[in-house]
């Protein structure tokens, strides 16, 4: 399985790299945006010309696979090898020319994920992770350092990063009432909304702890796996298992990840 993960994740690197420049190149050319169920769940012509060239990548390299994206859906196919892709995570950013986006390719084999790759192309870096084979931020001057979760061992010291679903006008005071308690109890809180970015930047140290619901597969089969390679704990609000179909996770260094779990629940 490695040397075929080394395969697969070069892969990934060249395609979501390539759909990197054509959200660059539609941020400087212009785009349409339009909005989907919810008025501030955008879509943008970013969004589906991303899409389309990593589908069409993907199953050039890898005809059969099966994919799932954000826009289109699941793309059946045979065996046990599925690509799950954001073409576009921070869509809103990206119609406001805030530049925390980026292109999220996973990989999941027999439902494990085995490789995740994060690319933010206004930003010039790419995260990347393969099961057992660590996680890296490949920088645009060559040099691809280690990732490693921080050693913030207090919640009181904390930076931690949340988002907020589409759909917060109908959910009522919770997810408001969450973010009392912890932005309370941590040192700052951020909301930079791109899940995947937020999960690499927890692989990085950057940011110690990170929650968040309502997110869909393609949200977060490459951040976690990337986040879990550098040593990031995972589970949802009660402290259970964690997968990347529930509707609940807490991400953090290890350290923190109790005092987040007893944060939320705390009544």
């Amino acid at each position: 399985m490695a040397e075929n993960n080394q395969e697969y994740l070069a892969a990934a690197i060249a395609t979501a790299r390539v759909a990197g420049e054509v959200l660059l190149d539609h941020q400087r050319r212009g785009f349409a945006v339009s909005s989907k169920a919810h008025r501030i769940d955008l879509v943008t012509d970013a969004d589906r010309a991303s899409e389309a060239l990593v589908v069409e990548e993907l199953q050039r390299r890898f005809p059969g696979h099966p994919i799932l994206a954000e826009e289109g859906g699941e793309r059946a196919g045979s065996g046990d090898h599925r690509w799950i892709v954001d073409p576009l995570d921070g869509t809103t950013n990206f119609a406001h020319g805030y530049p925390f986006y980026c292109v999220s390719i996973g990989l999941e084999v027999a439902g494990r994920l085995e490789v995740g790759v994060v690319t933010a192309p206004a930003l010039g870096e790419t995260f990347t992770g393969t099961r057992g084979g660590g996680a890296y931020l490949h920088m645009a001057d060559g040099t691809q350092p280690r990732l490693r979760v921080s050693a913030v061992a207090d919640l009181s010291q904390a930076l931690l990063v949340t988002g907020f679903p589409y759909d917060i006008a109908d959910r009522g005071d919770g997810p408001f009432t969450l973010f009392r308690r912890l932005v309370l109890a941590a040192q700052a809180v951020r909301r930079d909304g791109s899940a995947a970015l937020d999960l690499c930047y927890l692989a990085a140290g950057r940011f110690d702890g990170f929650w968040e619901a309502n997110l869909k597969p393609w949200d977060l089969a490459a951040g976690t796996l990337i986040a879990a390679e550098a040593g990031a704990w995972f589970s949802d609000y009660g402290g259970h298992e964690f997968t990347i179909d529930g509707t609940e996770i807490i991400a953090s260094n290890g350290l923190l990840h109790a005092s987040m779990v007893s944060t939320i629940n705390t009544p």
